[in-house]
């Protein structure tokens, strides 16, 4: 039975996918800030939850220790990611501060998890997904901060995917949806035409089920 970590489980993109796997009859490693959600989805997934914020080294390392109990993990899906400030300022005034922190989980967090994982992974032939956005491709007037950290880490991911040709290491486009965050992204306005998170799942579960190449991906164009 294949073992997967999810960060950024408690809600959104993260929370499907959870269950997907779940019926699917993956094993699984559940990360999130806050406990009480993330130990209802683990309840509903039989996975275990390990609370905590992943820029933290410590729970990083919880995180892996969680995944050997159960046997070694075989996909790391790097899915947690901060907004920054609602609504969003511009480079010009960015608390930098702020800004770091945008970085540590978005960009530094999902390299560090994945240095910690490559060793099992290269074993078992493993995945990685990087979730990303089309703000890390785009330039968009107030994404600054968020877009700039998804551009980061897509680099960072190509230069993996390299260097690590026995692990298939993808970033992925969920592509716009309704959630927390992105409403957060666009306060005030009703985002109620967005689609929910469930349909970008099946192209993530292609991805970690299938053999495709390392690279970029959009979750509703993988067939």
């Amino acid at each position: 039975m294949a073992v997967a970590v999810i960060t950024g489980a408690s809600r959104g993109l993260g929370r499907a996918l959870a269950q997907e796997l779940s019926e699917r009859g993956w094993k699984l490693v559940l990360d999130g800030r806050s406990r009480e959600p993330l130990e209802a989805v683990a309840a509903e997934t039989g996975g275990v939850a390990v609370a905590g914020d992943v820029s933290d080294p410590a729970h990083r390392q919880a995180l892996h220790q969680a995944a050997e109990s159960l046997g070694g993990a075989d996909a790391l899906v790097n899915n947690a990611s901060v907004l920054g400030p609602s609504p969003q300022p511009a480079m010009s005034s960015y608390p930098i501060d702020v800004l770091e922190q945008v970085y540590r989980v978005n960009v530094i967090a999902p390299i560090a998890l994945t240095q910690l994982f490559l060793p099992g992974l290269r074993e078992r032939g493993g995945r990685v997904v990087n979730v990303t956005s089309d703000a890390g491709v785009e330039p968009y007037e107030g994404w600054g901060g968020y877009g700039s950290s998804k551009a980061a880490l897509e680099h960072a991911t190509k230069v993996l995917a390299l260097e690590e040709p026995t692990v298939q290491i993808y970033t992925v486009d969920p592509g716009d949806m309704n959630t927390v965050m992105h409403q957060e992204a666009f306060p005030g306005e009703d985002i109620s035409d967005r689609p929910p998170p469930e349909v970008s799942v099946p192209g993530l579960v292609a991805l970690l089920e299938g053999d495709r190449a390392s690279g970029r991906y959009i979750a509703r164009e993988v067939a």
